[in-house]
Parts: C-alpha cells; structure tokens; sequence
C-alpha cells in the first residue's frame, strides 16, 4: 500500500485517541474499511483514521479523489457532523484553521488568498475568538499533554490556557489528572500553582526595590483603652503591661511608606476595639475583607462578655493573591493564651504558608524577630 501523508486541512482536526480509538481499530480487524479514504493534492483529507487503522491491521484502504471546489468546508462539515466537539476541541481546530498559511493548499470557495483569519476561523467553528485565542496559546506554550488533554475533550481550554504559564512538569500533572477524569483535581492544580507562582514573583519584585517595602504587614497594635474601674486598671489593663497610644497617634503611623503597592495587612483587634482597628486600616491605606478568630483555652476579662477570642482582621492594597482553593485554612485558630497581649505563633505560621516569598514585617512583636521576618516595636527603631 502507498504511503500516505495527511492533508494539513485534515490536521486541524485531532486523530482518535485512546478508547476510541482502539474500538474503531477492532472494527476495521474484523470488517475492513467500508468508506474510501478521500485525497486531494495526493494527500488524505478524509480518512486518517481509516488509513491508520487499515495500516496497522495490514488490510486496504479504498480511495477517491475529492470532487469540489470546497475542500476546507467539505473537511469541517463532515467532522463536525461525524465527531461530537465540545467548544475547547472546536476552539483547538479554528486555532489551527487560523494558523495554516494559505500556501499549503489551493483556493476554495471558503478560502480567501491570505488564509483564514481568527475571527472567521472561530466563526466557521461556532467558537467565541476568546477560546480561538485561548486554544492558540495551549498550542504554542503548552507541553504536548496539555495540547493532546484539550484536543480529547479531558480538559476545558480556558484552563489549559492558564496551565501555560506554569513550568512544563507542572503541565504534564495537569494533564494527567484530567485524562484520569479528575477534572476538579486538575482545576484546583492549576489554581494553586498558578496562585504560588503569582505569590513568588510578587515576592521577587518586592524584595528587588531599592528602598525596603514589605508584601506583608502584620500589626498588633498598643491600643488605649479606658477601664472603668480602679481594679480594672491595676489587675488588666494594657497600659499596666506596655505602653499605650491613642488611636489618632496609631493611624497616624507612616505604615504605608513601608507597604507595597500590592501588599496585604493582618491586624490583631480585641472586640471592643473594631471600630478603631477599621479606622487604622482605612488610614494606613488597606481595604477591609475578611477576618479570622483565635480562641484561647481561657478566658480573660470585659464588661458585657468574658472574652475569649481575639479577631485578625484583613486588608489588602493593590492585588494580592487570596489563597487558592483547597489552601485556605480555617477561620478559627485555636491557641492557648500567652503573656499579656503575646499573640500565638500560628498566625505567623498562617501568614507564611499563605505568603512565603512575600517580604514580611511585624509592628509590635514582642520578642526577638522570627526567621525570615523584619520587626518593629518597643525595642527597635521607630518607623519616621
């Protein structure tokens, strides 16, 4: 039998892959080819898988030459009828439609001189140009895996289109679980890797400035506030243990000269102390939107409840990267209390498995600063 290559218009079109495949392939092993190949240039326009097929179980492939003026619509019609494309296929095939410079084939009633261009391409596919574009960059940047999981209809385009811009390994994983049917595992994998990724080149360009800003601020402030009794101000008030400020002196603090242009504020606050610590957000340049709760194994003091929970409030400026799904953790953070105003640890635990590359500072730690972190308060240098 004559060796055969594939029409380029036939190749926008992905080959039968897998089970498919394999079926298709027992068929023609016990009933032969019963449509004839179809060529035109002396190539096949239809009938690559019947071709590959008759290859290997060694019977004929019959064949015809094509009779028309339209071998690039006879080559979509006949594929969009027969094989069931979701739009990410089609979108992958007015991708390469759109690609094929017009010299590999002669003119057609569909097909103008220059080729054909996206928006006509994503038009003859009933595709948006959206997805044609999408398509186009999994072609160009995405590890052939991606290309074939699109091209099979395992993974949407869209998120093949966002798994580019991750290293191919990563890609591969993708890939991988999508062609194993775990669609959402593979969604929230490329939700994760690109949010790390993200996170990491914020991190590099912040810790590349010249003057020394910060991705992360996490702030306890010495909040004033006013006990209502004499036993009050002796046995618990904070001014008894540190030295207080009043909230105008607090959000007067020059914490935006130290911030990044995208950088996010955790912010330690008592109960009776929300509406200054929104205040001092708003005045230090962060947008409130979320907050987390520490609940400690005992209970300490307050006039309508003993309280004994502490909020950590929210804020970002600019665009930061939430945490993606999967990686968030839970609102409540359980800790024992510590010394007078001492916060647990684990919320710098959370900050860093949230924001690792991100330059971080804490105002107000008590004690020496932790590893990899910058630290003001009492001790150290005030901020001008």
């Amino acid at each position: 039998m004559q060796k055969l290559e594939p029409h380029p218009l036939a190749n926008v079109f992905p080959l039968l892959d897998g089970d498919a495949y394999d079926e298709f392939l027992a068929d023609v092993r016990e009933n032969g080819i019963r449509e004839p190949a179809v060529l035109y240039q002396e190539k096949i326009l239809d009938g690559r898988n019947r071709y590959r097929a008759a290859m290997e179980a060694e019977v004929v492939c019959p064949t015809r030459d094509y009779v028309g003026s339209d071998p690039l619509g006879f080559v979509i019609s006949l594929n969009l009828k027969r094989r069931h494309l979701d739009e990410s296929q089609r979108a992958m095939v007015a991708a390469r439609l759109a690609n094929l410079p017009a010299g590999n084939f002669s003119k057609s009633a569909s097909l103008p001189d220059s080729g054909v261009s996206q928006p006509r391409a994503a038009t003859m596919l009933n595709v948006s140009e959206r997805s044609l574009r999408s398509a186009k960059a999994v072609q160009d940047e995405g590890a052939p895996e991606l290309v074939a999981a699109v091209d099979q209809g395992h993974l949407s385009v869209s998120v093949a289109a966002r798994a580019t811009k991750l290293p191919e390994e990563d890609q591969r994983e993708i890939a991988s679980r999508a062609q194993a049917g775990e669609i959402n595992v593979a969604r929230k994998v490329v939700k994760q890797k690109a949010r790390a990724q993200r996170e990491a080149e914020l991190g590099r360009k912040q810790c590349a400035l010249p003057q020394q800003k910060f991705g992360v601020i996490y702030a306890d402030p010495e909040w004033e506030f006013e006990t209502w009794s004499e036993a009050g101000l002796i046995n618990s008030a904070a001014q008894m243990h540190y030295p207080c400020s009043p909230l105008e002196e607090i959000k007067e603090r020059d914490v935006p000269s130290i911030s990044a242009d995208d950088s996010v504020l955790f912010l330690c606050a008592t109960p009776p102390m929300l509406p200054h610590a929104l205040e001092v957000m708003a005045a230090w340049g962060f947008d409130y939107v979320t907050n987390a709760v520490w609940i400690k194994d005992r209970s300490g003091t307050g006039y309508w409840f003993r309280f004994r929970h502490e909020h950590l409030l929210v804020g970002v400026r600019g665009n930061v990267p939430c945490p993606a799904p999967g990686e968030q953790w839970d609102s409540v953070i359980e800790q024992p209390r510590g010394e007078h105003s001492e916060k647990p640890e684990a919320i710098c635990e959370l900050i860093e498995a949230y924001f690792p590359n991100l330059p971080k500072i804490e105002l107000n730690r008590r004690g020496p600063a932790r590893a990899g972190w910058s630290a003001w308060g009492n001790e150290a240098e005030a901020l001008a």
